[in-house]
Formats: C-alpha cells, sequence, structure tokens
C-alpha cells in the first residue's frame, strides 16, 4: 500500500492509539533495554517489578530482550521466558504495571552466534546459521567482556525446534499476563543473522535467496501469531544496523521482502530501528519509506529520537509510535517530561546500565509533584 500524507495534531504523540489488541494510552514506547539484573534461574525479581512499574505511563512497555530456551542465552544475568519459575517471576512485573494502568509486551530473543560457550549447556557451542563467528564481545560474569565463542551451523532437523521454542515462550508470555510480545529480529541475533547474507552462508531451505533466508524468521512469526493472535504479535528489524556483526550486501531488497512477508499476518506493529544502532542514522543509504509502503499496520520507529523528532514524526504520519530507550533508563516520567518539555535526567554512569542493583535502575527522580503543575505545556539498544 502508499501512506498518503496525514495531517495529525502536534499533540498526537501524547493521545491514544489502538494497536492491534492492545489499546495505548499514548504513543511513546518504552524500547527494550538489556540490563542484566534476572536472579537464580534467569528469574526476574522484585526490582524489575518496580523499575517497570515506575515506567507505566508509557503507552506501551516492550519488555528487555528475554530468552526463548537456555540455548538462547548470550549475555549474564538476562531473564528467560520458559519455565514455570521464570513466568511466576515474570507475572509479579506484569501485575505492577497493569496496578499502575500501564500496558506491557516482552521482546523475545535467541541470541544466535552472539553467545559463549559458558552459557550453553555442558560448554557447548552456540548456534547460527553458519560457522561464521561474530567480531563482537560479550560480559561473563569472573572475566568481564570477552570475545563471543565459534558457533556451529544448526542442522536442518533443528530448526522445527527453533520455531518451537518461540512459539513456547509466546505462550508462557500470555501466561505470564504480557499484554503481547516483539520477536526480535534485529542486532545479529539468530532470526537477523538468518536473514543476511553475511552471516548465512547455507546452501539449504533457509539459505541462498533472500526468500530462503527470510523463511526462518516467517515461519518463527507465523506460529508465533497462531499461538497467540497476530494482534498481540510485533517484530523488531533493524535494516542497516551492524551490531552483532549484522551485515548484508543488498539490505534494501532483503527487507522489502521481509516486511512485504511479515504484511501478510496482520500484526499489532513493526518496530524498525533506523540507521545505525546508538549512532548515525544515515551512515548507510536506505529507503525507509519503501518499507513503511510495504506494512499496513502500525509503523514504530527508534534510533535516537528526541522531543521534536517524535512529535515531527507522528505529526506527519511517517510513525505511528516512537520508542525511546536510554531516555527511559533515566526517565521513569519520561512520557510527561516530554509532553510539558520539562528538563530530562542525565544517565548515571555506564557501570550501572549492565548488572547490579537499584543504583542506576530504580533510583532516578520522577519529577516533583509540584514542578509538574507549575511546568508549561510546551536521548543500549537491546
Amino acid at each position: 500500500m502508499t501512506h498518503a500524507p496525514q495531517t495529525r495534531s502536534a499533540r498526537a504523540l501524547f493521545e491514544p492509539v489502538q494497536a492491534g489488541a492492545l489499546s495505548l494510552a499514548n504513543r511513546i514506547v518504552m524500547a527494550p533495554l538489556t540490563r542484566n539484573r534476572a536472579g537464580p534461574g534467569l528469574v526476574p525479581g522484585p526490582l524489575a517489578a518496580e523499575y517497570y512499574a515506575q515506567r507505566a505511563s508509557a503507552g506501551l512497555i516492550i519488555a528487555e530482550a528475554t530468552q526463548v530456551s537456555a540455548q538462547a542465552q548470550g549475555y549474564d544475568g538476562t531473564p528467560g521466558c520458559y519455565t514455570g519459575e521464570q513466568v511466576e517471576g515474570w507475572k509479579t512485573v506484569t501485575r505492577a504495571v497493569h496496578a499502575k494502568g500501564g500496558k506491557i509486551a516482552v521482546q523475545l530473543w535467541h541470541t544466535g552466534r552472539v553467545s559463549h560457550t559458558s552459557f550453553q549447556n555442558d560448554s557447548q557451542a552456540p548456534v547460527g546459521p553458519s560457522a561464521i563467528r561474530a567480531n563482537t564481545k560479550t560480559f561473563v560474569a569472573g572475566q568481564g567482556f570477552v570475545d563471543v565463542s565459534m558457533p556451529r551451523a544448526l542442522e536442518l532437523h533443528e530448526l522445527p525446534g527453533i520455531v518451537e521454542d518461540f512459539r513456547h515462550a509466546c505462550i508462557c508470555a500470555i501466561k505470564a499476563g504480557f499484554d503481547g510480545v516483539e520477536l526480535h529480529g534485529a542486532h545479529g541475533y539468530l532470526l537477523d543473522a538468518f536473514l543476511r547474507d553475511g552471516t548465512n552462508h547455507r546452501t539449504d531451505a533457509y539459505g541462498g535467496s533472500v526468500e530462503n533466508r527470510a523463511r526462518l524468521l516467517l515461519e518463527v512469526t507465523q506460529a508465533c501469531a497462531a499461538a497467540i493472535g497476530a494482534q498481540r504479535l510485533g517484530v523488531r528489524i533493524s535494516p542497516v544496523s551492524t551490531a552483532g556483526d549484522s551485515h548484508d550486501s543488498q539490505p534494501q531488497a532483503l527487507f522489502n521482502h521481509v516486511v512485504e512477508g511479515l504484511n501478510s499476518f496482520g500484526l499489532a506493529y513493526l518496530h524498525v530501528v533506523e540507521g545505525e544502532t546508538g549512532g548515525a542514522r544515515d551512515r548507510i543509504a536506505f529507503d525507509y519509506a519503501a518499507l513503511r509502503d510495504r506494512f499496513d499496520g502500525l509503523w514504530m520507529v527508534n534510533n535516537g529520537f528526541d522531543r521534536q523528532m517524535a512529535i515531527d514524526a507522528v505529526m506527519s504520519g511517517r510513525a505511528d509510535l516512537v520508542s525511546f530507550g536510554r531516555l527511559f533508563i533515566a526517565n521513569p516520567d519520561l512520557v510527561e517530561r516530554l509532553s510539558r518539555n520539562a528538563p530530562l535526567n542525565p544517565l548515571m554512569g555506564q557501570e550501572t546500565f549492565y548488572g547490579g542493583g537499584a543504583h542506576g535502575y530504580t533510583d532516578y527522580p520522577a519529577l516533583p509533584q509540584s514542578r509538574i503543575a507549575m511546568s508549561p505545556g510546551e536521548a543500549i539498544p537491546a
């Protein structure tokens, strides 16, 4: 379809919107942010419930990237959503957010080759589409930042099991009380690695052509949509980001096909990282409008948006939703601050981003109520 220019109010960013089955209070989304604070068994604890509840004024919270299986882990302290204990842990989070009137989805991932033998059962090699080591690092407790391990290529007979892991984790997520699920198809992790000719050198039905490389992502999406309903499902992509050592020779043709395929499911939204994750938005030329024209659902944009950029994107109709990452780390009341053009908290030290306790996690201040009342109406990927 072709999206004709829209005329929306300058306040549209702060107004309600329907995203599939999700009724959102505004168009401001908390992006998934890896914070590495899961407890034993990769179970989120009470501190996570407090953290997310503090940010419940977002139209939608997308909780941090969460493993679909034990094999899917690639970083220390990242939660899972595939065991009963993990489901119970997440219930405390979703209940806390819902008690504040918020909506929360969970991002599900398999880190694929962006992993280390320390996280794998019996110290086995992590898995990927092909046996190509990623030029990136991960954090291993007791060792610090280390190179990721050499992966092995998944066998053809193993791929239905990957699809099933995602489907099972989606069902667990709904049992845990999440309003929806986002599939992580970005940043060099397993689903994205299958898409790219730089990381996928397979010669079977999941490699070679664009259609073959897109097969796993579309099969996972189909299975998850059937399990929980497409209107509770979103997908995140990052067409030109090199995060996780991700690269492709023809990203435009690839993602034109991917978006056309995803469009057929009737998803709640598509979440698009524009440009280099956490960096330049125009380092590689890419026609995002061409993608937009291939998708009928809500279009969410991400990567370094500030207040005015977000207002302009939604007002013009270039986007329907805008997700914010680091701004939500430092500002639990980001929606209020953006609405009133109030000052933003600075980020605490980077040592607080990944792992630790409450400091730099739940101790960022909200605006005093008196200050809010007097304010005139007027920036870590997962």
